[in-house]
């Protein structure tokens, strides 16, 4: 398969068969099936809310993450994650791209009504300029993108199952994305794979 450059600056690109088949749809179940699914809510305007979707934090001991306020611990590996992670390892470094993931968030969306809102992968966790990796399983949605200083209309980046996006050094500073709604059927599940700092090392 052969890589699509979507952004030059900042770098965006995708990536079609990750895993392949019937592999990727056997990863699917079995991720579904198997993690600790977690719906958290988060403090907005001084009420609590349940996040649209459900989540599972995962990595290395070290790799803690803060987001809305609240304090995130990693859950061991899995083992389907692992392999997957080194498949990107093994992706982009014949790209020339040199990455440590240490860390993976999961989003599991139910159906289409499942959302994840406008932000950037900007936490002082991830560095100065941060390299994500977003896996794709399931259902295709649309990621919508929007320039945070001008610079263009925003766009969106279909992410079909078994994908890969690649977000390059300088898109978190430049873009936001979101999961908006969609009348879209079926399961899906995002795999975002970061390097977090270890505490002290990002103040």
């Amino acid at each position: 398969m052969a890589w699509e450059t979507l952004l030059t600056t900042p770098p965006l690109h995708r990536y079609q068969g990750v895993l392949g088949e019937p592999r990727a749809r056997e990863v699917l179940v079995r991720l579904d099936a198997e993690l600790d699914w977690q719906r958290p809510s988060l403090r907005l305007y001084g009420r609590e809310h349940p996040i649209p979707r459900r989540q599972v934090w995962m990595g290395e001991p070290e790799a803690r993450y803060r987001y809305s306020g609240r304090d995130f611990l990693p859950r061991p590996w899995h083992p389907d994650v692992v392999a997957i992670r080194q498949r990107l390892d093994a992706l982009l470094a014949a790209q020339g791209v040199e990455t440590v993931f240490n860390s993976v968030l999961l989003n599991r969306y139910a159906d289409g009504e499942e959302r994840m809102g406008w932000h950037s992968d900007d936490e002082p966790e991830l560095g100065q300029a941060p390299i994500i990796a977003a896996v794709t399983l399931g259902s295709e949605r649309p990621l919508r993108f929007r320039w945070k200083h001008g610079g263009g209309e925003p766009f969106n980046v279909w992410l079909a199952h078994d994908s890969l996006l690649l977000m390059g050094s300088g898109c978190q500073s430049s873009l936001q994305h979101a999961l908006l709604p969609r009348r879209i059927p079926g399961l899906r599940i995002s795999l975002t794979f970061r390097h977090v700092l270890p505490c002290g090392d990002h103040r």
